[in-house]
């Protein structure tokens, strides 16, 4: 099936009881035992399983390509998952702008239990000389947040092939519907669910799906279940629901997005446009090879520093200022406020999460703003 199918039809099924063409949601907590003792249904406790995290984790095992999926209740909390599985030692190599969220969480939580290099993955050089032998992971993060790098997947996997290394790649920016991981080797696959796949900035979730069933997919289930840092029925429901248009939204946020970068890139006060979609950006030719879209997320820097970037931001009208991503609703923030003192974001630079308005009106919001 192609994806726009998947995205429907995977998460959903007739109610066998009512015929209900959208499956009800199951609140209960608990599940009947049969007079073994067993579970007939297959759920004993929504802690462990629900009906309803089930529908969600089946669309997005197929959206990534995956045997398998794990909902989260957070993105973070899908993060943490895999820094959870790994054994006190064990050696990560990730990004040197890696999303702040996970990076401050492997600083603050897990300082004395696990390694950590922050490096810039992109060159292959730097890459293999952080390889320790107690090295397990290669995080990557592609288009990364907020600069838009792009991370050339399999040279990645190949280089962790050598070492067996396995890679997570986070595809929170691209989705499914603009690229897929998995496809280009890498092991696991990272979401923040409360983007794209929710799509309405009203739910919270992450995920992780997985290229096979093994060993350390089974640890990742285990923190999970036992964990509890799971979604609940109401959000898998919701979430399933969001994704049957998900393929539609992203097309329409990367038509709006390659419309507005064009127009940023022209305009006298910017310094530089950082969107995989141009032919001026740094890895354009790799994003053309392993990405079907550019994707909706860009940032910009301004020739005016650092107050002319805080006053274009404060002076948006159609554009909110606030952080998170993928919603209908264009986003924009200056990053490095976000990020705190130890930020490697430029002070002059704004991220944009571009919306589903029509074009025109953020092309003139943006004008207004930047005159």
């Amino acid at each position: 099936m192609k994806i726009e199918t998947i995205a429907i039809h995977a998460g959903n099924h007739t109610d066998a009881s009512t015929k209900a063409v959208v499956q009800p949601i199951v609140m209960s907590t608990t599940f009947e035992r049969d007079a073994d003792g067993g579970f007939a249904a297959g759920y004993q406790y929504s802690r462990s399983a629900n009906p309803n995290r089930t529908s969600l984790e089946n669309v997005l095992a197929q959206l990534e390509g995956g045997v398998e999926a794990a909902a989260f209740s957070s993105g973070n909390a899908a993060g943490m998952s895999v820094f959870q599985s790994l054994e006190p030692g064990t050696h990560i190599i990730a990004p040197d702008d890696m999303y702040h969220g996970l990076r401050n969480q492997l600083k603050a939580l897990f300082a004395g239990i696990l390694e950590f290099d922050f490096v810039d993955v992109n060159d292959s050089d730097v890459l293999q000389a952080h390889i320790k032998p107690n090295t397990v992971v290669i995080w990557i993060e592609t288009p990364s947040n907020p600069l838009l790098k792009i991370t050339n997947i399999k040279k990645v996997v190949a280089i962790a092939r050598q070492h067996n290394i396995k890679v997570v790649c986070d595809n929170t920016f691209a989705t499914p519907i603009c690229q897929n991981p998995l496809a280009l080797g890498a092991d696991l696959v990272m979401h923040s669910s409360t983007k794209y796949f929710g799509g309405h900035s009203d739910l919270m979730g992450g995920a992780l799906i997985t290229a096979e069933k093994n060993e350390w997919w089974e640890k990742i289930r285990n923190v999970q279940t036992m964990g509890g840092a799971v979604p609940s029925p109401m959000d898998c429901y919701y979430l399933v629901r969001s994704i049957k248009t998900l393929p539609y939204r992203v097309n329409g946020h990367v038509h709006n997005a390659q419309l507005l970068a064009a127009f940023l890139e022209k305009h006298p006060n910017v310094e530089q446009v950082m969107y995989p979609g141009l032919p001026s950006h740094p890895q354009y030719d790799i994003a053309k090879t392993q990405m079907n879209l550019p994707g909706a997320m860009m940032s910009f820097t301004l020739k005016g520093g650092e107050a002319e970037a805080k006053k274009v931001v404060n002076a948006l009208k159609i554009f909110t200022q606030a952080t998170s991503l993928g919603g209908v609703e264009s986003l924009i923030e200056h990053r490095a406020s976000v990020e705190g003192p130890d930020t490697k974001t430029p002070f002059n630079l704004l991220r944009v999460s571009v919306g589903l308005e029509h074009i025109d009106d953020l092309i003139a919001d943006l004008a207004q703003a930047m005159a």
